[in-house]
């Protein structure tokens, strides 16, 4: 594993969970397993998360799509960033719960850059508050299942 910078870009293969943990750190990795079991909760069955390498200025990422982005989470050097694209219906649908967000997501989602392809919205997680703010702004991406007795 490369260790210069702050993303992981050694190129042969993707890290492994035990290079997570290292890379992001323990407090991190316990953020990212945590947004995993809540996708793998909310969305059973829907995603195969995908590996992907961005070269050496991006390196390693992991993708969840079905038909068309959903989010990447994005190991960083003691850091666990998740990205979420919005095109312009999910916007307009997002700017309608800010208010249910957090102060610091919402200055995230109020300061990200609108590209022609949708508001790219990079969060770091580091609060259950986070996650909570997270998990939201994914239902407008894709409705949950409904769970059996939920």
């Amino acid at each position: 594993m490369n260790k210069s910078g702050s993303r992981i870009i050694q190129a042969s293969n993707p890290p492994s969970d035990r290079e997570i943990g290292e890379w992001i750190g323990e407090e991190a990795y316990e953020y990212w397993k945590r947004v995993t079991h809540l996708i793998e909760l909310n969305y059973p069955s829907i995603f195969t998360p995908e590996w992907l390498f961005g070269g050496k200025k991006h390196g390693w990422s992991l993708r969840y799509k079905k038909s068309r982005s959903f989010c990447t989470f994005i190991p960083e050097r003691n850091r666990f960033a998740l990205l979420i694209v919005f095109g312009a219906e999910e916007r307009t649908q997002a700017e309608a719960i800010l208010d249910s967000l957090s102060t610091r997501t919402k200055k995230v989602y109020d300061e990200a850059t609108t590209y022609h392809d949708g508001k790219w919205v990079l969060l770091t997680i580091n609060s259950s508050e986070v996650v909570e703010d997270v998990m939201k702004l994914l239902e407008i991406k894709r409705k949950p299942k409904k769970r059996n007795g939920a």
